[in-house]
């Protein structure tokens, strides 16, 4: 068995995970990855084409192949990845042991922003890739061969006070303090995001998270986007139900 934590952050898309993967490399004693399962989702099984995306072919593809990399970096020191789940449910159910293995949390977003910001990357999003859905079946399947619940955060709550959130997330999972993650240099890009450097432009170009945005101008632009793409209002109506439920599940644990 690893000595070290392994820490999975399980979130959908443009629900500000990268900006949180950021602080948690700033902190500088972890060793972090990058979506390292979106290989298999979108080169390995290739469920469909990922617009702004250039492969790495030095870095593993398979499913097999990822997870043995992660426990691999586990057996030196402490981990943290975040990933969507959408690109490991159902696969991830055949392995229980995995359930223990990691210390799992997930982040969540108001669907509405989060799809209106997937929608002008990527206008030929599915229902799937909204990622919702899948978080919701992936933390009840953890909360079950866990016999506890995931630590649940939420983007807005993050984006009013970052440094008290994750302070809190990182007491809980045992981390110690770090305050000088809050603030980076912007010029400093991680390598490893070079290959979906399309779908990160704001938080590449940022220092810090900013402040959520005004709840009006969220409706007016998720109303402009469907108006182009009716769907977007089936997939909110889909995922919306998910995300209520991960965010009382949120509400009734601990600390938050």
């Amino acid at each position: 068995m690893a000595k070290y934590p392994i820490i999975a952050l399980w979130s959908h898309p443009r629900s500000m995970s990268t900006a949180i993967e950021r602080i948690m490399r700033e902190r500088g004693d972890l060793t972090c990855f990058h979506e390292p399962f979106l290989y298999d989702y979108y080169v390995h099984r290739a469920v469909r084409e990922m617009p702004h995306f250039e492969p790495d072919e030095n870095r593993p593809a398979d499913y097999d192949r990822i997870w043995d990399m992660l426990l691999e970096a586990g057996e030196k020191g402490p981990v943290f990845f975040k990933d969507m789940s959408y690109y490991v449910v159902p696969r991830i159910y055949e392995d229980e042991a995995l359930a223990q293995r990691l210390t799992n949390a997930f982040l969540i977003r108001d669907p509405m922003r989060a799809i209106t910001s997937y929608y002008r990357v990527d206008p030929e999003l599915t229902s799937e890739e909204i990622g919702i859905e899948a978080q919701w079946r992936h933390f009840t399947w953890l909360e079950r061969v866990t016999g506890r619940a995931p630590i649940v955060l939420e983007a807005e709550q993050i984006q009013v006070d970052p440094e008290a959130v994750i302070s809190a997330f990182w007491a809980k999972i045992g981390l110690a303090p770090a305050p000088h993650a809050f603030q980076w240099q912007s010029e400093d890009v991680p390598k490893d995001w070079q290959d979906v450097a399309g779908w990160h432009g704001s938080v590449t170009s940022s220092t810090g998270i900013k402040p959520p945005a005004n709840q009006a101008d969220a409706e007016e632009k998720f109303a402009t986007a469907a108006e182009q793409a009716p769907c977007l209002r089936e997939f909110l109506k889909t995922h919306h139900v998910f995300y209520d439920r991960l965010r009382q599940a949120m509400l009734g644990t601990d600390g938050h």
